[in-house]
């Protein structure tokens, strides 16, 4: 495989993901990180989490985690609610109208991907994490947030 077959293939991926966001924001109205939020906050005790927990487990920053959990709450699909005892700790909660969209959303691709990753045999993962890896060291962009998509408040670095 050369180069430009390589750069074809993450082009591929790039676009799919691209057209699965479009589409599941036309059909559902939410975007790909807000949709992993609620998914991951129906998998949670009692259906709720901490903001640094949602952070962690997307890798975003403080600001794009919380504009996400500003857009699920305007919506009606979480909400905030304060720690009993601990009023500088707020939870975030999936409100019945959060999961009712959950359940009739389609099975992204992101969560296809990871059943078929799980499914393959633990030395290609470890291949695949490691091409990844030296891809994402290549260009300098350990750093970046994985965001699915820029938000009017992420700059813009160009790669150098």
């Amino acid at each position: 495989m050369d180069t430009l077959e390589i750069l074809i293939s993450i082009r591929k991926i790039v676009r799919s993901i691209n057209l699965e966001s479009k589409k599941i924001e036309k059909d559902f109205d939410i975007s790909i990180p807000q949709l992993l939020c609620l998914s991951h906050l129906s998998r949670c005790t009692a259906y709720q989490t901490t903001v640094s927990n949602l952070m962690d487990l997307l890798s975003l920053n403080s600001s794009t985690v919380t504009g996400i959990v500003n857009r699920l709450e305007k919506k009606g699909l979480v909400a905030r609610l304060p720690k009993q005892g601990d009023k500088r700790i707020t939870f975030v909660a999936l409100t019945a109208s959060g999961l009712k969209l959950l359940e009739s959303s389609p099975n992204v691709l992101h969560n296809q991907l990871t059943a078929k990753i799980n499914s393959l045999p633990s030395e290609t993962q470890e291949m695949i994490s490691n091409s990844l890896k030296i891809i994402i060291n290549a260009l300098d962009i350990n750093e970046l947030d994985a965001s699915p998509m820029l938000t009017i408040d992420d700059p813009i670095h160009p790669i150098s």
